[in-house]
C-alpha cells in the first residue's frame, strides 16, 4: 500500500531530513513516533503528497508520486487519502453538513447526501448536520475532521497529532473512532504523534530520531 526506500527531503540546502525503508500493508495500521523535530509531520506530508521535490522514492497505491503532475495529485489526493491535521481546518462559515461537502467536491466526485447522513451518524454528530463549526465543541469538531477524512471512503488515512491537545477522556476516545472508521471502511491508518499515550493503542510503530 505504502512503499518508502532512500527517501530525503531538505527545506533548506543544509539540512535534510533521511527517512527509514517503510512498508505498509492494506488496513494496516501504524504509529509513527518521534519526538518534535524528528519528520514526523514531514515524513506524513510526504507520503500524502502535501510536500514534493524529494529525494528517492514514495509509492502509494503501487503509485509513484513524484510521476504525477500536480492536478493527477490532487486527484489522487482527494480519491484515496484521508487527512486529519492538529488543526481541523474547518471553514467556521460553512455547517457541518456543508464542510463535509467540501470533500467529494474537492475531489472532484458527486456529493452524496445519503453518504453524509451515514458519516455524521456513525460519529454521533446526526444532530449536529445544520450547526456551524463555530457552534461545537472541541471533540465534536474533531469529530467532524475525522467525518470529513472518511467521508470519500480513502484507502488511506493520515493523522497528524490527532490527540495532542485533547485530555485523556477524548484522547482515547478519539483514538478509537479512528481505528473504527478506519476498520469499516477497510482504510490503512497512519498516525504521526509524539503523544505516548497512544503507544498502547497501535502495536505497528516506527520511531524516527530527531536529528
Amino acid at each position: 500500500m505504502i512503499q518508502i526506500s532512500n527517501l530525503s527531503f531538505s527545506y533548506a540546502p543544509q539540512s535534510s531530513l533521511r527517512f527509514p525503508e517503510v512498508t505498509v500493508k492494506r488496513g494496516e495500521n501504524i504509529l509513527l513516533l518521534g519526538e518534535s523535530g524528528s519528520g514526523k509531520t514531514t515524513l506524513l506530508h510526504l507520503m500524502g503528497g502535501l510536500l514534493r521535490h524529494y529525494s528517492g522514492s514514495i509509492k502509494v497505491d503501487e503509485t509513484e508520486l513524484s510521476a504525477l503532475s500536480e492536478s493527477s495529485l490532487d486527484k489522487f489526493r482527494g480519491q484515496k487519502i484521508g487527512f486529519i491535521f492538529q488543526k481541523n481546518h474547518l471553514i467556521s462559515a460553512l455547517s457541518v453538513e456543508k464542510n463535509l461537502a467540501m470533500a467529494p467536491y474537492l475531489a472532484g466526485l458527486p456529493i452524496n447526501p445519503e453518504r453524509i447522513e451515514q458519516v455524521l451518524e456513525s460519529l454521533g454528530l446526526s444532530e449536529k448536520r445544520k450547526s456551524k463549526v463555530t457552534e461545537l465543541s472541541q471533540g465534536q469538531a474533531q469529530r467532524v475532521a475525522i467525518a470529513r477524512a472518511v467521508l470519500n471512503k480513502p484507502s488511506i488515512i493520515f493523522a497528524d497529532e490527532p490527540t495532542s491537545s485533547l485530555d485523556d477522556k477524548n484522547c482515547y476516545k478519539v483514538m478509537e473512532l479512528l481505528l473504527n472508521v478506519a476498520s469499516q471502511n477497510q482504510s490503512t491508518l497512519v498516525v504521526a504523534t509524539h503523544d505516548q499515550r497512544l503507544k498502547d493503542k497501535i502495536s505497528n510503530q516506527i520511531k524516527l530520531e530527531s536529528k
